[in-house]
């Protein structure tokens, strides 16, 4: 029996070996397609708000958002998220319905409201069964125009807010991300992300209504309904809804200007294990038609699992675990940054293969296989990112904030894959100029500061 066992085990040990030997590589990816954007209708209301329809899909549900151009733009120096603020009092009831009223009208419908607050946009939507998008679009047209703003609540949210400053100020890599955009972008809102918690404690109530009246209205506001619906049934709703909102004023028109200059800017975090690293500079928002072609150089340089950052920092030589770079764009205004949380002793290490990689791009562009890499993960989640009703309505959102045409969607893919080698070289040399990077670093000061100088002189 032993023999034979033995005998069994080869048998398939050599099954196996000749099963791998044969594996052939898998097939190769099909030819790409344009992504495909619905059909859109547009209806605009004489006081001025913007109505998209999108049908869609097959599932009996709608994707409702009222998306007003507001947020933490419209802030002043003093009133650091005012809006955030503002945004969770409107989440309290309105005149007509308390919290909990809204909480289980909406569960009814199949969802569930969300508010969210941005820098450029706040955003009021749910996602409910299509027999229940009339109602949807009512309750939302109540929240929107009549919300109570409780003066009882007011205390309770503020001290949310204040806990979940100190738990943002307690994390290395808000520190940091708070100092890299109070270094690009001085004396604005977009350099601004953090209140004091005096400033905080300090917002009244009459504040709260003031920025509410003053900033949610008719004319900077636009509603989306992506799904299935009966389009003669959901128009007259939102005629009835918000046809007499009130108008207001026009969209705020932020007027920005970026520092670019080489800087190192170094905050204390003592004992620290790991740096924080931000390493970028203010670069073009997506409103320039460069955009999409430098988001397909930064998934290349550090914005994809399988960027060369990745691969040099990461896989290489171990400096980190998960690092990446991104875009942040808002309106007027957008900034580039590589972020990496390192080992210690590695910190200077690791800004300077990042700053070797960014080099690297403006020297020499990348091989076709390796753009062709990038280019089909790009495609890829494009299409799949934008294959649902929220998709859509947030891709739509995007489209309008940054004046954008619905081409920007429809062409996205032939576009990527029209791009060569020397593009993303010429992207690199235009737009990530190492002369004008600015460096941050939150870490131990025993041991990173001196790491630090070599990139210029350290500011704390």
């Amino acid at each position: 029996m032993r023999t034979k066992a033995l005998f069994l085990s080869l048998t398939l040990f050599t099954a196996v070996a000749a099963i791998a030997q044969q594996k052939q590589a898998p097939p190769a990816p099909g030819t790409p397609r344009n992504f495909a954007i619905p059909a859109i209708r547009r209806m605009d209301l004489q006081n001025g708000l913007k109505v998209r329809f999108v049908p869609y899909g097959e599932v009996p549900k709608v994707t409702v958002r009222l998306v007003t151009q507001t947020g933490n733009i419209d802030e002043s120096a003093n009133e650091t998220w005012l809006a955030d603020l503002t945004g969770s009092m409107m989440e309290q009831g309105t005149t007509t319905r308390s919290s909990d009223q809204i909480a289980r009208d909406v569960a009814m419908m199949g969802g569930s409201l969300e508010i969210g607050v941005g820098v450029n946009q706040t955003t009021i939507g749910t996602d409910v069964f299509s027999e229940s998008v009339v109602p949807a679009i009512q309750l939302i047209a109540d929240v929107a125009r009549n919300p109570k703003l409780p003066e009882s609540e007011l205390a309770r949210l503020k001290g949310d807010m204040n806990r979940n400053l100190a738990l943002q100020r307690s994390q290395q890599q808000t520190l940091a991300a708070e100092k890299f955009g109070q270094v690009l972008f001085p004396n604005s809102p977009y350099g601004r992300m953090y209140p004091s918690e005096a400033m905080l404690q300090g917002f009244t109530l009459e504040q709260v209504r003031n920025f509410h009246a003053k900033n949610f209205g008719a004319a900077r506001s636009t509603i989306y309904v992506v799904g299935r619906f009966d389009a003669s049934a959901v128009e007259d709703a939102i005629r009835a809804a918000f046809g007499t909102w009130v108008k207001g004023d026009a969209a705020t028109k932020p007027s920005v200007t970026p520092v670019r200059k080489r800087g190192v800017y170094f905050i204390e975090r003592p004992g620290a294990v790991q740096s924080t690293v931000y390493v970028g500079l203010p670069v073009i928002d997506a409103a320039n038609a460069e955009y999409l072609p430098f988001t397909v150089m930064n998934a290349l340089l550090g914005g994809s699992f399988g960027s060369r950052i990745t691969s040099n920092i990461r896989e290489q030589k171990g400096y980190t675990y998960s690092p990446g770079s991104a875009i942040n764009s808002r309106l007027g205004a957008a900034s580039w940054a590589e972020v990496a949380d390192v080992t210690t002793n590695v910190t200077g290490a690791s800004i300077k293969e990042i700053l070797f990689e960014i080099e690297r791009l403006r020297k020499e562009p990348p091989t076709d296989a390796e753009l062709r890499g990038i280019q089909n993960y790009l495609a890829g989640t494009f299409v799949l990112r934008n294959s649902s009703r929220a998709g859509i309505a947030q891709q739509l959102a995007f489209l309008d904030l940054y004046g954008l045409t619905e081409d920007y969607l429809r062409n996205y893919v032939q576009q990527v894959y029209a791009l060569k080698p020397a593009d993303l070289q010429r992207l690199a040399q235009t737009y990530v100029d190492p002369s004008k990077i600015a460096i941050v670093v939150v870490g131990d000061p025993a041991t990173v500061p001196e790491q630090l100088k070599p990139y210029g002189d350290v500011m704390r």
